[in-house]
């Protein structure tokens, strides 16, 4: 019986398995480590721990860094670029406007096509989709010719004006694929189809640069499951919350780049929706990094273009800040000061703890030595943390410094708690949002661990650490929907449009988003669409995106749609000038088809409060002291539990610390609920 839906995450240090049984509704959760050398490895590793049989699968879906990984160490493909004659500088000129203005140091990134790796075409659309200069076969095939004496292994293709009018880039793909069949080839219409000429180009090359690894990757991970009896469709999450089918990921790699922490973001949505709460920090800390990301009334905070070390994006993506910030994050020395991260230990050989050969110390490490971590309970019991190499590296440092092996440790940890509070701070104090109004929502191995200590330092009063917080993003994988966002570039000032070819122009869209999600499997009945325009002043560089009213282009809807524009001004940038005119730049459809879930369901509020005593007690290191500190297993504190810190909670993938002040309590979803103590009651 087909009754299982799976989740796999795979993170810099450890995968995340989470198995949903439909039947009972129950969850099961496994958490190995990352094997870097090959990732199917500690996928099959970890699925095979929950799942006896892979023919009770009905459903697939992972999350993965691969191609951002390979991206990040520039191990893409050798890419070819072609676009029209007299534009072949236009990627490496990119724009004028230096991000770091103050920074002398700063350096423009390199491209990661040179030069004479671009190649022109004496072809020629117009701004309004007509053809000047019709495109020549025999050029093509010249240039065919070229491609294969350079054995290149992908072609990004992004010729002028495509998003007006792609005949073009598709005859240049018809011939390319006949005489180059194993090259991989990305159109800059398919992936980016709106006008920026230099942006559309940076996504394109992007996506040709994965494209090939990640193709590898997913047909490798495919064959393994077909091998292991999962005859299924393999789903990947995206970057912009939804997923697609990996047939799709294929061609659509650059919307795999942030796959896996977006899970985290859908899941808290999710979650808020059940608590009642729709503005949320996710912070979530893992073994290399620290992702942070914001529900603001009750949606996840997308952005419609992303800048990635210097190269623009053109895709929609939840916006999340990545830093170097996580358990395994390696403490160092410079010119007398300690410093922590961004380097990582990763999952090889990880912290000095992991007895895997690593010899730095860590925020692992640390948290250890201070007593946080349960040397015998880590993994639930999986795996022991050796503290002596633990002590061993937390005193190397301690000489090195000379100061006491407490203040090193108690360092390590403030010094990436800064680093974290930071990050938050750029995605909503430099943005003009106050989060102190926001609950701080902590998952991750890592981030219970940290939640309080960074809600202290912002000022936030509501703390929460999820439910199975170790595998959160995966679960919220399984919270998802298929998901095809698609742009089509409609310049017209808004007293100018009419309204019934603006309708017009929403349904071939919407024609092309419903062939998409039928490729993906989705039947008809499950298909929605979400409706919106990117809009500005006139005489304005950048858009505001705007909800269509109602996502109808009637008189009502449109009435309403410039006092709509104004106000998502204001909320953006703090100003807004009603009397000026208003157009319309681009149109967008978010076409979304519906999955089946399971909903997570509250335990009886009748329920009586069974008796709970700690597992122990021991000197945990808070401030500059020691504090006897009582530890507790999770999963012996019913609904309804509280308690005062200080104290320690241990779960299977995680450990929640609830520093001296706070009191936490197990909510009915099984959430720990962590607030300031109120000295008062």
């Amino acid at each position: 019986m087909k009754n299982l839906r799976l989740a796999v995450d795979i993170g810099g240090t450890f995968t995340d398995v989470v198995a949903l049984d439909k039947t009972s509704g129950k969850t099961s959760t496994a958490k190995v480590l990352t094997t870097p050398t090959d990732l199917t490895n500690c996928i099959l590793d970890g699925v095979k721990r929950l799942v006896s049989d892979f023919d009770q699968l009905e459903y697939f879906v992972h999350g993965t860094t691969q191609g951002l990984n390979s991206f990040l160490e520039r191990k893409g493909a050798k890419t070819a670029l072609i676009t029209t004659k007299g534009f072949k500088d236009v990627y490496e000129i990119g724009r004028a406007s230096r991000p770091e203005m103050y920074d002398l140091y700063w350096h423009r990134p390199k491209p990661l096509v040179k030069r004479r790796d671009v190649y022109e075409l004496n072809e020629r659309t117009l701004f309004d989709g007509s053809i000047s200069i019709p495109i020549d076969e025999n050029e093509i095939n010249d240039l065919a010719k070229t491609i294969k004496d350079n054995s290149y292994d992908a072609v990004a293709v992004c010729l002028l004006h495509a998003y007006m009018n792609s005949e073009h880039e598709l005859k240049v793909e018809e011939v390319l694929k006949k005489a180059l069949p194993d090259v991989n080839i990305s159109l800059s219409h398919a992936v980016a189809n709106e006008w920026r000429e230099y942006e559309r180009t940076s996504t394109t090359v992007l996506n040709s640069y994965i494209a090939p690894i990640m193709d590898r990757y997913l047909s490798k991970l495919e064959t393994n499951l077909e091998e292991e009896g999962y005859p299924g469709t393999l789903h990947i999450m995206q970057s912009n919350g939804g997923i697609m089918t990996s047939h799709m990921a294929k061609k659509k790699t650059i919307q795999t780049f942030f796959s896996g922490p977006v899970g985290g973001t859908i899941g808290v949505q999710y979650l808020g929706s059940l608590l009642g709460k729709d503005n949320l920090i996710c912070i979530d800390m893992g073994g290399t990094s620290f992702d942070v990301s914001l529900v603001i009334n009750g949606c996840p905070d997308v952005g419609l273009e992303a800048d990635l070390e210097g190269f623009p994006i053109l895709t929609p993506i939840v916006n999340i800040h990545t830093i170097g910030a996580g358990g395994g994050s390696i403490a160092w020395t410079e010119a007398g000061g300690l410093r922590v991260g961004p380097h990582s230990a990763g999952a090889d050989p990880g912290p000095a703890c992991y007895s895997n050969g690593g010899t730095e110390a860590t925020v692992t490490d640390a948290n250890l030595f201070l007593g946080r971590l349960d040397d015998k309970y880590f993994l639930g019991g999986e795996m022991d943390l050796d503290i002596e190499a633990a002590k061993s590296v937390i005193n190397n440092l301690a000489e090195e410094l000379q100061i006491s092996p407490e203040e090193v440790a108690e360092g390590i940890i403030k010094i990436a708690n800064v680093k974290m509070t930071n990050a938050i701070r750029e995605i909503t104090v430099q943005k003009g949002i106050d989060p102190r109004e926001f609950t701080l929502v902590a998952f991750g191995g890592a981030g219970p661990m940290h939640a309080v200590s960074l809600a202290a330092e912002l000022g936030i009063e509501n703390i929460v650490v999820t439910f199975s917080p170790g595998n959160f993003s995966a679960l919220g994988m399984l919270q998802t929907d298929i998901r095809h966002d698609l742009v089509s570039t409609y310049y017209y000032k808004i007293n100018d449009i009419n309204e019934s070819e603006l309708e017009e122009a929403f349904k071939t869209i919407e024609e092309h988003g419903s062939e998409l999600l039928r490729e993906d499997g989705v039947k008809d009945e499950q298909v929605t669409f979400v409706r919106t325009l990117d809009m500005r002043y006139v005489g304005q560089e950048y858009t505001v995106n705007v909800a269509l009213p109602n996502s109808k282009v009637d008189k009502e809807s449109f009435a309403r749609l410039p006092d709509a524009f104004h106000q998502a001004h204001y909320d953006k940038f703090g100003h807004n000038n009603p009397i000026e005119d208003v157009e319309i730049v681009n149109i967008r459809v978010a076409a979304q088809g519906i999955t089946s879930k399971a909903n997570l369901e509250a335990a009886s509020t009748e329920e009586t409060i069974a008796e709970f005593k700690p597992k122990g007690v021991k000197q945990v290191y808070f401030d500059g002291e020691y504090a006897s500190c009582p530890t507790y297993i999770y999963y012996d504190l019913p609904p309804g539990s509280q308690l005062n810190g200080p104290a320690i909670i241990t779960e299977n993938a995680c450990t929640t610390v609830v520093s001296p002040g706070y009191e936490a309590a197990i909510d009915h979803y099984g959430n720990i609920v962590i607030t300031k103590y109120n000295e008062e009651v």
